[in-house]
């Protein structure tokens, strides 16, 4: 049985050792990993826990990767040896993984495979909650909590070419709020202000924005109904802030906003390939031309992925933790 190398989980924390390498089934691709990036459903996976079908006791860690296809599974028409592809899915950091056929995405060229493995998570994610789900119509109003997150950086740069008028990015740090502008912010504010829902109001001539993508939850959800028009938006795709909190069910209903959760842990495989080709059609060709990045923090070698996860856990970075798999 041929072995690789991959990083686990273990009592210890993520340990570098060898493992079955997989085999392509029909409808899949064998990549060789280049290069693969953290994400926060990392450290959960880290204690043994799982993301959706991904992770599990054993398995090796890491949930977004981009690298080269070295074989073509059966009934496969759509990819061929030597494409450059990336994709959401397990075995991030371990020198082989098995894609998908409609469920990876091509690399366009001129970008490395670095640059490429940070973008599959947020790509999906913010085009199925900003434009499926959230429903963003040219020129309106949008408001992003935890807009210095990885998928917070997208999400404004997504706004931006779907169209959006005002973009607003929140982050409670200054340095890292100082930047935002760079990635699509119209106006960055800091939720432990007071007054960031005023702000929200002046800038909307008192109205509120049209569509608020939370990252945040816990204690923010009664001021994200404030600062959401009457008969806007709100789609929760992340709870970096906490799993519950006070919710004003009277506010919500005299607001009338839509209130929208997603994930990707109870879509089904149709589901998840018909997120993937409308990411495909809308956003690809922003991606090739350079107007959607993702910035990198750090490249860490696979012997250092211990390292790359206790950054992570410091919440340090500004950007996207890279491990590299060559």
């Amino acid at each position: 049985m041929a072995m690789m190398k991959a990083v686990v989980a273990s009592p210890d924390g993520p340990v570098l050792t060898e493992v079955s390498m997989p085999t392509p089934r029909p409808g899949t691709v064998l990549v060789k990993v280049k290069a693969g990036a953290l994400n926060r459903a990392d450290l959960g996976m880290l204690r043994g826990g799982t993301h959706g079908t991904v992770g599990g006791a054993g398995t090796p860690l890491g949930l977004e990767w981009a690298g080269e296809i070295v074989e073509v599974g059966a009934d496969v028409s759509n990819w061929q040896v030597g494409d450059r592809v990336m994709a959401a899915g397990g075995n991030a950091f371990a020198d082989y993984a098995v894609g998908h056929a409609h469920r990876i995405y091509p690399v366009p060229p001129g970008l490395s495979f670095e640059e490429a493995a940070t973008l599959p998570v947020a790509l999906q994610t913010e085009h199925d909650a900003i434009s499926t789900n959230g429903r963003l119509r040219a020129g309106e109003t949008i408001l992003v909590q935890g807009a210095s997150s990885g998928v917070g950086l997208m999400a404004m740069q997504v706004a931006k070419f779907l169209g959006a008028g005002l973009v607003i990015g929140t982050s409670g740090n200054a340095s890292r709020r100082a930047r935002l502008g760079e990635f699509g912010a119209d106006l960055a504010l800091d939720t432990r202000d007071p007054d960031w829902v005023g702000q929200v109001l002046s800038a909307t001539d008192g109205r509120g924005v049209d569509l608020l993508i939370d990252h945040v939850a816990g204690p923010l959800a009664n001021d994200n109904l404030k600062a959401t028009r009457i008969g806007g938006r709100i789609v929760n795709v992340g709870r970096l802030g906490g799993m519950s909190g006070e919710f004003n069910f009277d506010l919500h209903a005299l607001r009338r906003i839509e209130y929208i959760g997603v994930t990707f842990r109870t879509r089904s495989a149709a589901e998840v390939e018909q997120i993937v080709s409308l990411t495909t059609r809308d956003l690809l060709p922003a991606l090739a031309e350079g107007r959607l990045r993702l910035p990198i923090h750090r490249v860490f070698p696979l012997s250092e992925v211990p390292e790359a996860f206790a950054m992570m856990k410091r919440n340090e970075h500004f950007g996207k933790i890279v491990v590299s798999v060559e």
